[in-house]
C-alpha cells in the first residue's frame, strides 16, 4: 500500500470527485440517474460528521443534491442503549445505531427502486423522543452522506464507503478521557471487520490537520 499525504482542503477536492464521478456512473440508460448511498465511517476523533458536512456545498457547486444523515440522530432509545449501564463498549459497539431504522428511512428509500422520500434524524437522544422530523425529497442523482462510527461491516447497503482510520494510540490520546470508555468497542471493530481491509476510500487521520490517502502501490 502507498501513503499519501494530502491537505486537508484537497482531500474534500478529491473526494467531491470521487463522489462526482460515481454518481454519474451510477445512471444507466434503463432507469436513468441513481441515487449514491455514501458512509463515512470513524470514531468521533476522526471527524466524520465534520468531513461529510464540507462535502456538501462542493456537491452541490457540481449540480448534485446532496442530503447529510448523522448516525447519531439514529440511536436507540436510552432504555435499551444503556439496559447494561451507560459506559458499556459491547452495547455501545452492538447495538447503540438503529441499523434497521437507518436502512428503513433513509437507505433503502435511497436506493435502487426506492421513492427518495429520506427521513434526515429519527431519534433526538438528548431528549430520549422521536426527533419529529419531516421527510425530505432526495431526487434521482442526489447523494447521501451517511456519517458516524462503526458503520461498516454490519451489512447496511451502501454504494460507496470511507473509512476514517486512526492508530489505537493516536485514537487513545485524541479521545476525551470521559469517553474512554469506548476504545473497546473501536480495538473490536478494527479486528473483527477490519474496515480499512475493504473500504472504497480509506483516510489516515491520526493528526487531521495532515491526513494521509491510503492507496494500492503502484506495479510501476
Amino acid at each position: 500500500m502507498r501513503i499519501r499525504p494530502i491537505s486537508p482542503d484537497l482531500l474534500v477536492t478529491e473526494l467531491t470527485g470521487r463522489l462526482v464521478d460515481a454518481a454519474t456512473g451510477a445512471a444507466t440508460a434503463d432507469s436513468g440517474p441513481a441515487r449514491l448511498r455514501v458512509a463515512i465511517d470513524g470514531p468521533s476523533a476522526a471527524g466524520p460528521d465534520e468531513l461529510a458536512a464540507a462535502l456538501v456545498d462542493p456537491l452541490r457547486a457540481q449540480g448534485i443534491p446532496v442530503l447529510h444523515v448523522r448516525a447519531g440522530d439514529f440511536l436507540r432509545p436510552a432504555s435499551l442503549r444503556f439496559e447494561l449501564g451507560r459506559t458499556n463498549p459491547d452495547s455501545f459497539y452492538e447495538g447503540w445505531v438503529d441499523e434497521a431504522g437507518l436502512r428503513r428511512e433513509v437507505l433503502d428509500p435511497a436506493g435502487p427502486g426506492g421513492t427518495g422520500r429520506v427521513l434526515p434524524s429519527l431519534w433526538d437522544a438528548d431528549a430520549d423522543r422521536a426527533s419529529r422530523a419531516r421527510y425530505v425529497d432526495l431526487p434521482p442523482g442526489g447523494v447521501v452522506l451517511v456519517s458516524g462510527p462503526l458503520l461498516l461491516g454490519g451489512g447496511l447497503p451502501f454504494d460507496v464507503t470511507v473509512h476514517l482510520q486512526v492508530s489505537p494510540a493516536a485514537l487513545r490520546r485524541r479521545t476525551e478521557p470521559a469517553q474512554a470508555w469506548v476504545l473497546p468497542a473501536f480495538d473490536r471493530y478494527a479486528e473483527e471487520v477490519v474496515p480499512a481491509s475493504f473500504a472504497d476510500v480509506v483516510v489516515r487521520v491520526d493528526d487531521p490537520r495532515h491526513p494521509a490517502l491510503v492507496e494500492p502501490a503502484s506495479d510501476a
